[in-house]
Parts: structure tokens; sequence; C-alpha cells
């Protein structure tokens, strides 16, 4: 009795194991806290009408407490809820309802029993019959008395409810005189279906005494006790009994001794050993059961050990893992509440520059505000409409008065300038409160990413409003830097802006009379030279025609060489190549290069030679803007002055500039302008048009020729003659409010680069530093009240801790036991088959 004794504390630090592995509430101090009850210890037994199960039960109870009959008694099922109490005499039974007990006689129960199923009398009762009962006798096992297997109330349904738990002993009994017959038994049959292997499965060979003249089924016996029977029961352990030793005991016990049952037991073992002359003594009567059910008990938990051992290490690393987690206590000290506080509030410093620096989280959303929203709100300003004549006439007469524009309409242009700059400041409060709301939500995250915080709600709480009020102080001085940047802008136009305006209409108009002149002479020289060979004597007719012939090819030469020489391709002509003069920063040499722009993509590329396959450069035209230069603007002004004074009349300039729209950025690799020119007025021509079209439709400007065409001067290009006749006022006036927007665009590129400069300092950069300082100093400030207010922990954290906890304590205990017994199974498993176990 003792095998099974341990066993049971095995079996019940098995079902704590499991308890613990589903997550379900466990008492170590209580066996039965768990929902999850053993089902190692149950016994169900299985066998036809009249083979003797109730009594082979009888027979481990040590009790007749059940009914037993040829005819059935049995006719529902019977769950006996056995414990062991040796404190009992070993007539003694006690019977327990709802904590309630009740020592009642074996008679007495037995006839209760009777009276309980004779109400099915039917057939149809399925209703479980349940008793718990205390005895000095029994083993602590649940013993499950099914009807027979013959009957018709027991259906699949019954006996899978009873028989598929997995770690059931299944108890097969069959009468001695059927031995012969054991292949055809449904009890076996039902056995080998739920336990292939045989694992969990114990035959009883019942009623010996009763076969005792038949030869043929004690030879049966006896093969099946030697394992020699069919090849269905070679792996199944089997014990022979005789049917009523209970009964036999209880009559002999009238006398009143204790060891009544023990003679009984050993009278029992012998007679079997008088009957069954050649089998093993370890196999005959009572004891010889309840060590078999130890042996089959302990193989099944030997299979389960390793299993549960290993779920109990992966449970027992989660639950440190969420213990790390969750952290320790807080130290009841207002020193250990402070020091908990001011880690708390590290550990929120930690994710949140995680976020801002590291990009986790919403941190790109503020480079995003900078790179996309922001330039695009600038962009979106209505400049057109503030841009149109009408307009700038109104503004410019609203500001000039009776006197408009008698040189430069310079009061009317600044007051144009202050009216469209100020559509600037919607937008740079716009990036402020978007940035704002970025950090806001970052704050959230990085304390909702604090493990620490969500331990104490309101803690968190009271850093996420610190770290939120000094936000909003840095959003409002976000907002007056930003303004007065715009307001910088607005105040002060520098006055080389005019000056310029007035210099470039005079250049202008000079350039545009010297062309006017220079092609109406190349004209009339065209056409007199023509008319001179035409009449100049000749030899004779063949050599005229021949003269003739080629004056016209000389002729088509010099109108090839005068025309553009530039090349075309693709489906619509949107690819032009030509060789270009490249101005080279290095050597301040020019260096001719072939050049192809691409009017579809925007993107004018050059390589060293035409055959060059791959650029060396590539300009994005989209980004550019295209100025006519004098090639006397590239040399020194000293030089240039010189020039002007005793220099001759210069050719007209054939270079061109691309320069960025915005001015901090370059156009090709480093540099911050391109100076290209042309290898004759023609292609220069040509190159213009095209790349003034890509610029215009790309939203890039035209510097130098910006607008519609004006109307041809008739100066001579002096400057007298251009302050006595000035252009039409209108035209003059539509001009150089593109020039006063083409300042005004830039003045918008620069703010859209210098804005968001400013953001970062007012606002990302001290959200970094001058408000995690606020928050230490703030925190540190707290009484020690308040703090401990503050570190009021969660009541569901606390209550987690103390279940992980409570788990953890279990999880070290079961795995000790366990592994105790998992080192000990083998040496058990020989030694119960040595001999077994002394029986109490």
């Amino acid at each position: 009795m003792e095998a099974i004794e341990e066993l049971v504390e095995l079996a019940d630090s098995m079902r704590q194991a499991a308890s613990v592995l589903a997550d379900e509430d466990v008492d170590e101090k209580s066996s039965s806290s768990s929902r999850r009850p053993s089902t190692f210890l149950n016994v169900v037994v299985l066998g036809n009408v009249g083979a003797g199960k109730s009594a082979a039960l009888n027979s481990l109870i040590g009790h007749p407490v059940l009914p037993t009959g040829e005819n059935g008694a049995t006719r529902a099922p019977i769950s006996i809820d056995l414990n062991r109490d040796s404190s009992l005499s070993s007539k003694s039974i006690v019977l327990q309802i709802d904590n309630k007990s009740q020592q009642v006689s074996a008679s007495a129960l037995r006839h209760s029993l009777q009276d309980r199923l004779s109400k099915g009398s039917s057939g149809r009762s399925r209703d479980e019959i349940y008793l718990k009962l205390r005895t000095s006798t029994a083993p602590p096992l649940k013993l499950i008395d099914l009807p027979g297997l013959d009957q018709r109330i027991v259906d699949d349904k019954m006996i899978s409810e009873y028989v598929e738990h997995n770690d059931a002993i299944l108890l097969v009994t069959i009468p001695a005189i059927q031995a012969p017959e054991i292949s055809s038994s449904r009890a076996l049959r039902i056995a080998k279906e739920y336990d292939p292997e045989s694992t969990r499965t114990l035959g009883i060979i019942s009623k010996i005494d009763q076969a005792a003249s038949e030869q043929k089924a004690l030879a049966a016996v006896q093969a099946l006790l030697l394992n020699q029977g069919p090849p269905k029961t070679s792996d199944i352990p089997w014990v022979a009994l005789i049917g009523q030793s209970v009964s036999i005991a209880s009559a002999s016990g009238s006398s009143g001794s204790e060891n009544s049952l023990e003679t009984a037991w050993q009278a029992e073992s012998e007679s079997l050993k008088s009957i069954l002359t050649g089998a093993p003594q370890s196999k005959l009567g009572r004891v010889a059961l309840v060590d078999a059910l130890a042996g089959q008990i302990r193989n099944r938990m030997k299979l389960r050990l390793p299993n549960l051992l290993t779920g109990l290490q992966g449970k027992s690393q989660i639950v440190q893992d969420e213990l790390v987690k969750l952290g320790g206590q807080m130290i009841e000290s207002a020193e250990g509440s402070r020091a908990l506080a001011l880690e708390l509030c590290r550990e929120f410093e930690d994710k949140f520059l995680l976020h801002v620096t590291g990009g986790e989280g919403n941190g790109w959303k503020i480079v995003a505000s900078f790179e996309g929203n922001f330039p695009n709100r600038i962009k979106q300003l209505p400049i057109d409409k503030h841009f149109d004549i009408n307009n700038v006439k109104r503004v410019v007469l609203e500001a000039d008065g009776y006197q408009p524009y008698l040189i430069s309409p310079e009061k009317g242009l600044r007051s144009l300038i202050k009216g469209v700059l100020e559509l600037a400041k919607e937008p740079s409060r716009l990036c402020v409160d978007e940035v704002h709301r970025v950090l806001v939500d970052i704050v959230s995250a990085a304390a909702n990413g604090t493990p620490g915080l969500g331990r104490y709600p309101p803690f968190k709480r009271e850093i996420v409003a610190i770290a939120t009020a000094a936000l909003d102080v840095f959003k409002v001085e976000a907002k007056k830097m930003v303004i007065a940047l715009v307001d910088m802008e607005r105040a002060f136009v520098p006055p080389q802006h005019f000056i310029r305006l007035v210099q470039r209409r005079m250049d202008r108009q000079r350039r545009e009379e010297e062309l006017k002149h220079r092609s109406s002479k190349k004209a009339t020289e065209a056409e007199q030279s023509m008319l001179n060979r035409a009449t100049s004597p000749q030899s004779g007719v063949q050599q005229t025609g021949g003269n003739l012939k080629s004056m016209k090819e000389k002729s088509g030469e010099k109108d090839g060489q005068e025309g553009s020489v530039l090349k075309t391709a693709g489906p619509g002509g949107e690819i032009t190549a030509g060789f270009l003069l490249k101005k080279s920063a290095k050597t301040n040499g020019w260096s001719r290069r072939w050049f192809v722009l691409n009017e579809k993509s925007g993107k004018l590329g050059y390589t060293k030679k035409q055959e060059e396959r791959h650029f060396r450069g590539v300009i994005t035209l989209e980004e550019c803007n295209i100025e006519e230069v004098s090639e006397e603007e590239e040399t020194s002004s000293k030089k240039s002055k010189d020039k002007k004074a005793n220099g001759p009349e210069k050719a007209p300039s054939l270079v061109f500039k691309l320069t960025s729209k915005v001015q901090y950025k370059t156009v090709l690799k480093a540099h911050s302008a391109v100076l290209l020119k042309a290898e004759s007025m023609a292609d220069k021509t040509e190159w213009l048009n095209k790349l003034t079209s890509v610029i215009l439709a790309k939203g890039g400007q035209v510097k130098g020729e910006p607008g519609p065409p004006l109307r041809q001067s008739l100066s001579d290009g002096s400057l007298d003659t251009m302050a006595r006749k000035p252009a039409d006022p209108e035209e003059e006036l539509r001009w150089m409010s593109q020039e006063v927007r083409g300042y005004v665009e830039a003045v918008l590129n620069s703010l859209a680069a210098n804005v968001p400069k400013a953001v970062v300092l007012c606002q990302v950069e001290k959200a970094k530093e001058d408000m995690l300082n606020q928050l230490y100093s703030k925190i540190s400030a707290q009484s020690s009240a308040r703090i401990e207010e503050l570190l009021q922990e969660d009541h569901n954290t606390k209550h987690k801790r103390e279940k992980y906890q409570k788990q953890s304590a279990i999880l070290s205990k079961l795995t000790k036991q366990l592994g105790i017994h998992d080192n000990r199974a083998a040496a058990a498993s020989t030694w119960s088959n040595g001999g077994g176990a002394e029986l109490g």
C-alpha cells in the first residue's frame, strides 16, 4: 500500500503541474484547490454482466459495499472516491457528503445502492452514482464500476466518457471459465481501441474457484498469467482473483479481530496457489492486484513526467520574464519612492529620445512635415493672383499716388512684396502646429512604451502632463520665431534689387537694339554679296553655269553655317543634342562638351565626347532658373571697365547660365551655377528656346527675358536716349512685376529652408533638452507624500505580480519534486517488479 501512497503524492504534484501549465490558480497548501482532477488514480472496470467486476472492486475497497450478482446488479455507473485513513479500524467506513462525515456499515451502504439501482430497473438509467468514502483498508484511488458491456444502457458515448481519459487505468475483467475465448471479449477489444500499447490496461481473471474443475479454463488462465496467451493479451499484466474473498473475510471477521482482512487475503492467495499450481505467486490475489495497479500507474506517470518537466521549465522562464517586466515591489520609504520616480523618468527619457532621434514610432513625421507638407504649402500660395497685372497696377497706384513709376515704382513694389510675404505666415504657423502634434504623440507613445510607467498610471499621467505643458510653451516660442523670420524679410528689401531693375531694363533694351541692328546689317551684306557675284563678267556659258552652281553651293553652305546645327531625335523630337562650351570652375576656361536635352524628363546631361554612352553629369531643369549672361560679366570689374572704355564693341554674348531656384542648393555636382556658351547665335537661340520652354513648364524662371516680349524700343542704346524715350509704362510695369516675383519666390524658398531650422531649434531640440530637464526638476520638487501618491501601483499589475510570484514558487517546488521522482522512476519500477511493496 505504501507504493500507492507514494504515487498519490506524485499524482498530486503532476496534477498541480498540469494546472500551472494551464494557467489555473493553484494553492500549494491544498490538494483539492485545482479544478483539474488527477486521472492517474482513476480505475475504470470493464466487463460483461456477471464477470465479477463489482466483486473485484469490493476486494480493492476491503468491504462488500457494491452489489454483486449474476443478473447484472450494476445498472448505472458507480463512482467511488476512496481516501485512506489509517486512524480508522479495519471495519469502519466513513461516508462523506457535502463536507459532512457519517460512519456507515458495508451492508447498509450496499442495500442503499441496491435501492437506488432498482429505481432504474427499466434499464434506461444513465445517471452516475457518486460516493466518497474513507477507510483504513482501501488504496487512495477513484474506482468507476460500469454496467455490463452487454447491457442496453451501455453505448459508445458512455464508454468513451470514462475510458477516453488518457491516464485512467482500464481494468479488463474476464471470468476464468471464459478465459479460452478471451480473444472475442468486448472488454478487451475496447481496451485495445483506447490503449493500443497497453500502457494503462490491467487484466483480472475472476472467479478462479468456480473454474477449479475446468482444466481447459485453468490452462488458459495460467497461459495468460505467464503472458503466453493470445497476441492481444501478451502485453497486458494479468492477476487472478477469487470472486467472493471479501464476503468470506466479512463473515470470518465477526469475532472482531482487526487482522481478519489480512488473514482472508492471505487465505485467498493460498487457495489460488493450490488451484493454479504453475502460476507466478506475484500475480495471485488482492495483494498482487494492488501491486499491479501501482506498477501500471507508475509506468503511465513515467511517460508523462518528461513532457511535464519540459513544460515546467518553459513556464518557469515565461514567469521569470513576466516578473522582470512587472518589476519588484516598491520600497516602502520616502527615499525609495523618490529614487523609483527618477528611475522611471530616465526610462521615459531613453524611450522618448529613441522615438525622436532613432526614427522609432512617429519620429519620421517631423521630417515629413519639413520636406513635404510645409514646402507644398509654400508652393500653393496664391502668388499668381497677387502678381496679376491689374492687382499690381492697383497696389502701385495706391502706394505712389498721382505720380506712379517715374523711374521705378519702388513704394508700390515694396508694398506688393510685403503683401505676398504676409501669406507665408500661415504655412509657418501650421508647420509649428504640426510638429507640436507629432511631439505630443511621441510623448504619449514613449510613456506607453515605458514598461515601468505601466505599473503606475497616476505617475504616467503626471509625466505626460509635465511634458505636454513644456511642449505648449515651446510651440508659442516657435511661432514667434517663424513669424519674426517672415517679418524680417518683409521689413527689409535690399535696395540693390531696385537698382538692378533699372540696370536690367537698360541692358535688355540695348541688347534688343544690337540684335536688331546686327540682323539687318547681315541681311544687307548677304544680299549685296549675291548681287556682286551674279553681275561679275564670265568667260563662257559653261563657266558661267559652273560659277552659278558654285555660288549656290557656297550660298547654301553659308546659310547652313548661320542656321542651327543641333540634332533632334525621339518620336516627337523631344531629344535635342549638340555641342556647348562649359566653363570649368577649376581652370576658369571653356571645355567643349556634348549636351543632350530630354524635354520629356526635363533632364540635361553631357558627355566629354559625342560617342560616350554614360553622362558625366545631369542637370534637373525642374530645379533651375535660366539667365542670359554677357561675357563681360564673367571677367573682373576692373577689366570690364577698361574694355568698355578702350576696346571696340564686342559681338553679342553667346553665354547663358543655369542656377538653382533655391539659393543654397547646387545645380550640378557641387556647383551652384553652370555657365554654358553656344558656338553660334543660332545654336544659342535654339538652346535657349528649348531650355526655357522646359524650365517654364516645370515651374522655373527665365531671368533677363521675363514675361511677354516688350515692345521694340526706338532707342539707340545709350542711357540718355533711353531716359528721353521710355517704354510703354504698363509693359514696363509688367516686366518689373516679374522681376519682383522672382525676388519673392527666392525669399519664399529661403523661408522654406529656414523655417524648419527655427522649428527644430525651438521645438525639437528644446524637447530633447529643456523638456526633459523640466521633467526631472518638477518631479524632484514634488513632496514625498505626493510622489507616494503618484506611485500607486495599478491593481491589475499588483495582482499579476502576486500571481506570477506564486506560480514561480510552485513551479520551483514541482520541478524539484518531479525531477526526484523522474530519477527514481527506473529504480522504483525495478523494485516493484522484483517483489512489490509491503502492503498496509
